[in-house]
């Protein structure tokens, strides 16, 4: 995947808290498995994680630091292709762009949504949530998290191959969760949480579709500013990547790979079969 190396990024799509102290004493989801499936519940249906058991209870305040600025080192495709960061920043513009022609095309209005970069844990208006949730779209106040360290763990703790579209799918799939909630899809799926044919694997299969919409459009949705595409090219080995991580996040291999045996009734995202189709 590669960025049209004299594009503009729009750093304001993006803020990035990483480093920054978080106030203590509050409730944090719990991770693994079941973290995932509590922040599912918490954040679509209204289902807190400590009506579930699953809240780690009181945590130490994040180190204080200085809050990374990648309005300083993310200006151009040229940074989108040489840093990680400055990449994902690439990838919410470009995400954005496609769903803001798409609204428009279509006669209605895309809102646009910021992502937030956070490590460790960040508090959100969906509750105070830890790294090992993964990515997650909170509607309360209708921005993506992601902390970066989430690519890392989707291969060595997933098995994904990575990679930079690999990436680009997860994002792009968070903001598929935002066009659901824009759309009132979101609103409309509140029962029927876990199994094969639940609307929570509906709600995830169907954010997976939106990625791929983006995904199929990347290369000739027009950056406004310039008239030129930001990504110029999507190769073979980049869709194979993306599918790879889509198949890596199933609920059928997340569950071998942590539990043992598949218990399809639990599922809340959908085979790796499904999500890769």
């Amino acid at each position: 995947m590669r960025f049209d190396d004299d594009a503009n990024l729009d750093t304001s799509e993006v803020q990035d808290v990483r480093g920054s102290r978080i106030p203590g004493g509050r409730k944090t989801v719990g991770g693994g498995l079941a973290g995932l499936i509590a922040l599912l519940l918490a954040l679509f249906f209204g289902v807190g994680p400590d009506q579930l058991g699953l809240s780690s209870g009181d945590s130490s305040p994040a180190p204080a630091s200085s809050p990374a600025q990648v309005q300083q080192s993310c200006r151009t495709g040229r940074d989108a292709n040489s840093k990680e960061d400055c990449r994902i920043v690439a990838v919410v513009n470009s995400v954005q762009d496609y769903w803001t022609q798409e609204f428009r095309r279509r006669h209605g209005t895309y809102t646009a949504a910021p992502t937030v970069f956070f490590s460790g844990r960040v508090g959100t208006a969906c509750g105070t949530a830890t790294s090992a949730v993964g990515p997650f779209y909170c509607p309360g106040d209708r921005k993506v998290y992601l902390d970066l360290g989430f690519f890392d763990e989707l291969r060595s703790k997933f098995g994904a191959s990575g990679g930079p579209f690999a990436q680009a799918y997860v994002v792009a799939h968070e903001y598929g969760h935002h066009v659901q909630d824009l759309m009132g899809t979101l609103r409309r799926a509140q029962s029927n949480l876990t199994g094969v044919n639940s609307n929570s694997v509906r709600l995830e299969l169907q954010a997976d579709c939106y990625a791929g919409v983006w995904a199929h459009h990347a290369t000739t949705t027009k950056d406004e500013s310039t008239g030129r595409p930001l990504i110029t090219s999507l190769t073979t080995a980049d869709i194979r990547d993306g599918l790879d991580a889509a198949a890596a996040v199933g609920d059928d291999r997340i569950q071998e790979r942590f539990q043992g045996r598949v218990t399809p009734e639990t599922w809340t995202h959908g085979s790796a079969e499904q999500r890769q189709q």
